[in-house]
């Protein structure tokens, strides 16, 4: 996965200035998983919350203004993910993509989920066999038009 420069700035002034997505998260007022989106650039900020992410990651301001444009989303290559993390989702979609399909259908119809009207929730759920990972995502149903 290529990563664009201005992420990889990003990602250094957060390291170095020791900031979290959850502090960004406060600072901005928007959630810590859409803030990263930003910095990955595959979300656009408005002109507060780039101003606010570069000041907090103590960068300049003309930096905030890449942060605006609409991205050109879609960061993974055409092919099996290798980084381990996110294969794990690749072969989560693999085992169960046809039966979370199947449900979505039997409840809702025939449709999609947007993942534009779209939220993620990233928790941390302490459990005494090893901590785990919960992750919520939450989409608007789009039925399919009928002609």
């Amino acid at each position: 996965m290529a990563i664009a420069e201005i992420t990889k700035t990003l990602l250094a002034a957060k390291k170095e200035q020791g900031v979290s997505f959850e502090d960004l998260e406060k600072a901005v007022g928007r959630d810590e998983t859409g803030i990263a989106s930003v910095i990955y650039r595959q979300a656009s900020a408005d002109e507060t919350e780039a101003k606010t992410i570069v000041s907090t990651l103590g960068l300049s301001e003309d930096m905030a203004e890449e942060l605006t444009i609409a991205p050109l989303k879609g960061s993974l290559e055409p092919q099996i993910p290798t980084d381990p993390l996110i294969y794990r989702f690749y072969e989560i979609m693999q085992v169960y993509g046809m039966p979370i399909k199947a449900v979505v259908h039997e409840k809702f119809g025939d449709g999609i989920m947007s993942a534009i009207d779209f939220s993620i929730e990233v928790d941390k759920v302490e459990d005494p066999k090893g901590d785990r990972v919960q992750i919520t995502m939450c989409g608007k149903f789009l039925p399919y038009k009928k002609w």
